[in-house]
């Protein structure tokens, strides 16, 4: 009876860090979107061309590095955000998997850590399928969190910020993947 309660304790904790992973993953992607609407971004670069050292060109190549700077960030922070997303579903998957290879586990111990591995490779395709149809909608890029109990899209929207139909078009692509309802999606735009 002990050596259940000690297997089970295991599967809890296993699973808990997994859901934790998750949530603070989803977590760091809104703050992250935050942080670029305030413009506050850590370790972003800036050029700066003084005026004495440029000649008259100076200023058309300090506007071109503005405007590639501007153009780089929403595919940065969609780099990163995807970077994070599998760095963390790394993790939950290698704590899952070193959970369900201990001897300890019993029959239903070991079945819930074979379940919740397959959600986690159910979210990873779905969110890749889900990110391929938005963009395929004429989208610059995106990235999509998926969880229990809903769906995070950021989505590249361009200097036309989301309109009604963006936000249907979006809807309609994640209820179709996904079946959640309306409700549990939630749709950001970075510019």
């Amino acid at each position: 009876m002990r050596k259940l309660w000690k297997r089970n304790a295991v599967v809890g904790a296993v699973l808990a860090l997994v859901v934790a992973a998750i949530v603070l993953n989803g977590r760091y992607a809104e703050n992250v979107v935050e942080a670029e609407e305030a413009g506050k971004l850590l370790g972003q670069a800036t050029e700066v061309i003084a005026p004495d050292e440029g000649a008259a060109g100076a200023p058309e190549a300090a506007e071109a590095a503005e405007t590639a700077e501007t153009a780089a960030e929403p595919s940065d922070y969609f780099a990163a955000a995807r970077l994070s997303r599998r760095q963390a579903r790394d993790s939950a998957l290698a704590l899952l998997q070193e959970a369900g290879a201990s001897e300890e586990l019993d029959e239903a111990a070991a079945s819930e850590v074979a379940q919740s591995i397959e959600a986690l490779a159910s979210y990873t395709l779905s969110e890749a399928q889900i990110e391929n149809m938005i963009t395929a909608k004429g989208y610059d890029d995106c990235v999509v969190f998926l969880s229990d109990g809903g769906a995070s899209v950021v989505v590249s929207t361009g200097t036309d910020g989301l309109q009604t139909e963006d936000i249907a078009k979006i809807t309609d692509v994640v209820k179709q993947e996904t079946g959640l309802a309306a409700s549990a999606i939630k749709i950001l735009e970075v510019n």
